[in-house]
């Protein structure tokens, strides 16, 4: 059966789905345990209750944030790795307004946030100027910048941002600073829709303006792009910024946006790995921001149920994280298939 070119991705994306799955059902029936019973934890842990699906969307709300970050980069023509980095800057920066700065309701919010997105934003243009006029590749800059962001980020929240008497975490953001809980029985908060906002902003300027256009075409035909008088430079500061500012707010997310610590720990473990599960999601998403969201809620679901498979079915969390990396890879490879096609026919 002939499948029409505009269903090829939507149909590569379900047969990847299929067989992600299928793999990871063998995975688990090698190790002693019932796929059926495994995939029912699975779903019943993500979806089961009310109280189930609004912790998938808190676990899949960051990772929505930094899927934007390298989908922007890919659709200009980059690889753009450096989320880690930015998350972990964002959520400093939110830290240090939401916590030590008082101010009234609602601007207090407003300014934590804006803080952690600026915060990503600058961090990602280190690596934005290299690239732009010094031409150093964006995945030698963004490693070296997310390794410089990690103890940056530790020293600043140990060293200046500590609670006093509690070193292992930074001074809760004050209530002014804090995004509404919408359910006592999870830690969703409304910076779920700050952030789906975000994504539909992204969407909208990408395939609804002058610079969303010359960004695309900067990444799909570089030398159609020179031809037409577009400025690289300029492609490659505004998509890293754009990106920046979405990890930005990703790891502000974290600080204000997420009980009950509402703060950031000292070895940044509520924020670490958002910047590169970030990637998986994307890909899974092809690339694409509304794609992004439904990516990230599977995302948050495989997180949420996994603990249900734990609790429910006895399967070892080492196991969980296997299952899933295969269920998330399986999913990324037409994306990842079509990013390498599209570097060898260059």
């Amino acid at each position: 059966m002939r499948i029409p070119r505009g269903l090829r991705p939507l149909a590569e994306s379900l047969a990847a789905v299929f067989l992600g799955f299928m793999a990871g059902g063998v995975l688990v029936w090698a190790f002693g345990h019932s796929p059926l019973a495994v995939y029912r934890a699975l779903l019943v842990g993500a979806f089961g209750s009310r109280e189930d699906l609004l912790e998938t969307l808190a676990f899949a709300t960051p990772l929505l944030l930094t899927a934007l970050t390298f989908a922007v980069g890919v659709r200009a023509g980059l690889f753009n790795i450096g989320a880690e980095g930015q998350v972990y800057l964002g959520a400093v920066g939110a830290a240090f307004v939401a916590g030590s700065l008082p101010l009234p309701p609602g601007v207090h919010l407003l300014m934590a946030t804006l803080a952690g997105m600026t915060a990503g934003a600058l961090w990602a243009l280190v690596p934005a100027v290299l690239k732009a006029w010094r031409g150093v590749h964006e995945v030698i800059s963004t490693i070296m910048c997310n390794w410089i962001a990690l103890y940056l980020s530790m020293y600043l929240a140990i060293h200046f941002l500590a609670e006093p008497g509690r070193a292992e975490r930074t001074i809760p953001a004050l209530p002014t600073a804090r995004y509404p809980v919408l359910s006592e029985e999870s830690t969703l908060t409304a910076v779920l829709f700050v952030a789906v906002g975000f994504a539909l902003l992204v969407y909208a300027v990408l395939w609804g303006t002058r610079m969303g256009y010359e960004l695309r075409l900067a990444g799909e035909n570089p030398d159609a792009a020179r031809y037409a008088g577009v400025r690289p430079e300029r492609v490659v500061v505004l998509s890293l910024a754009i990106g920046g500012t979405a990890a930005g707010l990703a790891g502000a997310s974290q600080v204000i946006g997420r009980p009950p610590a509402w703060s950031l720990y000292a070895t940044l473990g509520n924020v670490a790995t958002l910047g590169f599960d970030g990637i998986g999601v994307a890909l899974v998403g092809r690339n694409h921001p509304l794609g992004a969201v439904l990516a990230a809620i599977l995302f948050g679901a495989l997180t949420q149920g996994g603990r249900l498979m734990e609790y429910e079915v006895g399967v070892l969390s080492e196991l969980v994280r296997a299952l899933n990396g295969i269920v998330v890879f399986a999913m990324a490879v037409p994306e990842l298939w079509n990013l390498v096609r599209g570097r060898l026919i260059r």
